[in-house]
């Protein structure tokens, strides 16, 4: 089936089965591979991106369902500039991550608890981002990272 959509600012046209999901478009269609396959069950989190400015596992997400819409990846977050986004750059700041499989997805999730407001407290950052799961152990790091970058991102 034909698939019309923005991937991080740029029009995509493709020809899709309908079983397609949207992680398996990014990653086999357009070869932006950072959004990771981690479970494909939508419950790592290792492949989160950002839908009309929403969070969704892509894993779980039809392609079909894209038409229209618009997709940001971890490939399009950097700033117009070239700069990297502040969550990218407080990621490496505060060494939130080790072997960094689910690190996009991390910061794709991170970002939107920022603009979802839910960056107010440790607390509030650990629940909101417990669907994103690191198996190195970065919490700590993550968190860290989140608080720096959301008084950055709501500043500015």
């Amino acid at each position: 089936m034909p698939l019309s959509l923005q991937v991080n600012g740029q029009q995509v046209d493709a020809s899709i089965d309908p079983r397609t999901s949207l992680l398996d478009l990014l990653r086999e269609g357009l070869h932006l591979t950072g959004a990771k396959k981690g479970c494909d069950h939508g419950q790592c989190g290792a492949c989160t991106v950002h839908v009309d400015g929403r969070r969704v596992v892509s894993c779980l997400t039809l392609a079909a369902k894209m038409q229209g819409r618009e997709v940001l990846t971890i490939e399009g977050l950097a700033l117009p500039e070239g700069s990297l986004h502040p969550m990218q750059q407080a990621f490496i700041d505060h060494d939130a991550l080790q072997c960094g499989y689910c690190t996009p997805g991390q910061i794709m999730a991170a970002v939107a608890c920022v603009q979802e407001g839910h960056a107010t407290s440790a607390e509030q950052i650990q629940e909101f981002m417990s669907g994103n799961i690191c198996r190195c152990g970065a919490y700590a790091g993550i968190v860290a990272a989140i608080q720096d970058a959301a008084a950055q991102m709501e500043g500015g």
